[in-house]
């Protein structure tokens, strides 16, 4: 350094500098008051998020973010104390090189604040492209092109990267806003959307406060209008990070970002009540007294409704947590009573089995004359005996087979046959029962129509046969069609019939187990509610459905059965 610029240096009135940052040369309060307030404050309340949720990844980007500013805050105060030049260049390179690293932080601890999970790849290399020059290059001219000794100001001269930072810093903003209001758009529930909004409020709110305080001062001449008062301007853009904690704060409680209750709440706002108060001991001026008075006022009202909301809504949510542990655990008993049920009806079923196979075998070898001739009164009686046997049987296999159904023990021997035989065969067996019902049937399936699928054609020959029985029992008097059809992959039996319909707002009932419209005891009596039940899982098993459709009570119905086609 030449004589010259020694004795320019030294002519300038500047105290030494205390512990970096302590020295006459800070003229205001207020300039300690705008950097040592958020400076402590946002470290408290980071630290003790993470003692909190240390696994949290948010925490830990929040906590990176807040300790790269609490250092350019530091380093923007030992500027304004220093009354050394080499100081003054280093810490203004080192704020240039941190500041748009604030912003960055900030749109990271967004994406994982809002999304919860970890951004892509493509998004953090395009962050660390736009840093990489702030950082590569903070040591060189284009950082701090010197230092201007024409006044006693202490200013360091720019250089081009400090405008590369404002633009970039720009850039992080716009990406906030419009992650923001993508994902405002995308979730529906307006308590997710008011978690989106006050979060980017706040975070908004310090950056445009942040830049305004440091990009306006750089960029423009603020003498012109303010006078002596043009250096103000940068505190009162710092006094956007108080903002932006109280944002956050009531965010992470309320929505239990980070599980802390209402003694986080409390600590917090304490922790500002205490910093803000303790600045009455140092200030001089009356207009400093006045702007701390009414911080603590309103971070006092805020606080106390904060903290009393949070509470509100901690017992709430506790509340509910409780009752939901409480249901699990009565639905987990549900769920083991539920499957002792199935396996009573399972084992008690089979018993039941046995004994009905050995009367219908006695009483239809009574009726048949194996035991010599009987009665005609003793005849009809042991045919009596037989039907109501049978009928008995089948709602034994009916429960069988619904156990089987929900143990998972239900086997589908699965060969491919032509369903359109299957069909035909299915229905001539039937046959007898509806002429004696007194319908008329109706076949619509072309001569040399084949449709095969890759099933257990037995149970499809059971789920056919209950679908027409159940047509049969439902219709007093009319026709019965059936019909075969191809639609894409799909091969359709469409069993349509004249009957009693279903009104349209019962037909969600009909494929529930132990399940009967409204007004079907009138015309059944016997029915138990399991045989669609059975039918639509056995198809379902098999990769197929059963829809029903009908005008309304009166209009019949038609139950379709949908079959994939092998391929």
């Amino acid at each position: 350094m030449t004589n010259e610029v020694l004795n320019l240096i030294s002519a300038c009135d500047w105290d030494s500098v205390r512990f970096l940052f302590i020295s006459g040369n800070v003229f205001d309060p207020l300039i300690y008051y705008s950097h040592l307030l958020p400076l402590v404050a946002s470290l408290i309340l980071v630290v003790f998020l993470y003692f909190k949720s240390s696994k949290n990844f948010a925490t830990k980007i929040l906590l990176a973010t807040t300790v790269i500013l609490d250092i350019w805050l530091l380093g923007d105060l030992i500027l304004w104390a220093t009354d050394k030049p080499a100081v003054t260049m280093y810490a203004w390179t080192i704020i240039n090189m941190l500041e748009p690293m604030i912003y960055a932080g900030l749109l990271y601890f967004l994406y994982l604040f809002i999304e919860e999970k970890d951004i892509s790849f493509a998004k953090k290399l395009i962050i660390v492209l736009l840093l990489a020059p702030t950082v590569i290059f903070a040591s060189t001219k284009l950082s701090i092109l010197g230092y201007d000794i024409s006044n006693c100001d202490r200013d360091a001269v720019e250089g081009s990267l400090a405008y590369y930072g404002y633009f970039i810093e720009a850039i992080f903003i716009l990406w906030v806003l419009s992650f923001a209001i993508k994902n405002y758009i995308k979730r529906k529930f307006s308590g997710e959307r008011q978690k989106i909004v006050l979060i980017t409020f706040g975070i908004l709110g310090f950056l445009i406060a942040f830049a305004f305080g440091n990009v306006i001062g750089s960029l423009f001449d603020t003498s012109a209008i303010f006078g002596d008062y043009s250096w103000t301007i940068g505190q009162y853009g710092i006094f956007g990070v108080p903002i932006f904690l109280a944002f956050l704060a009531y965010v992470i409680v309320k929505y239990k970002t980070f599980n802390i209750k209402t003694f986080g709440a409390q600590i917090l706002v304490g922790t500002l009540v205490v910093i803000i108060g303790s600045q009455f001991f140092f200030v001089k001026t009356f207009t400093n007294q006045i702007l701390t008075a009414v911080t603590l006022i309103l971070v006092l009202i805020s606080g106390f409704f904060l903290i009393r909301s949070v509470g509100r809504e901690i017992k709430q949510r506790e509340k509910i947590e409780k009752l939901a542990g409480e249901l699990g655990i009565a639905n987990e008993k549900l769920k083991e009573l539920d499957q002792l049920k199935s396996e009573f009806l399972s084992l008690a079923t089979h018993q039941i089995r046995a004994p009905l196979t050995a009367i219908k075998g006695y009483s239809s070898m009574l009726v048949e004359g194996d035991f010599g001739v009987l009665p005609q009164k003793a005849k009809d009686s042991a045919q009596t005996i037989m039907k109501s046997c049978q009928n008995l049987i089948d709602i034994v296999e009916n429960f069988l087979n619904i156990s089987r159904i929900e143990q998972g023990r239900m086997v589908y021997d699965k060969t491919v046959f032509d369903v359109a035989e299957l069909v035909k065969e299915e229905i001539n067996e039937i046959k007898p029962n509806i002429q004696n019902a007194g319908l008329t049937l109706e076949i619509n399936i072309a001569d040399n129509f084949s449709a095969k699928v890759n099933a257990d054609k037995n149970k499809i020959k059971q789920v056919i046969g209950n679908i027409v029985d159940n047509a049969i029992k439902y219709t007093p008097h009319g026709n019965i069609s059936v019909s075969v059809s191809t639609d894409g992959g799909k091969v359709k039996i469409a069993i349509k019939d004249s009957g009693v319909g279903i009104n349209p707002a019962e037909v969600g009932k009909l494929f529930a187990k132990f399940s009967r419209t409204k007004d079907a005891h009138k015309t059944n009596t016997r029915g138990t509610g399991l045989g669609l039940y059975i039918a639509q899982k056995m198809t379902q098993a098999q990769g197929g459905d059963i829809k029903v459709t009908s005008e309304g009570l009166g209009k019949g119905s038609t139950f379709t059965i949908e079959l994939p086609l092998a391929r």
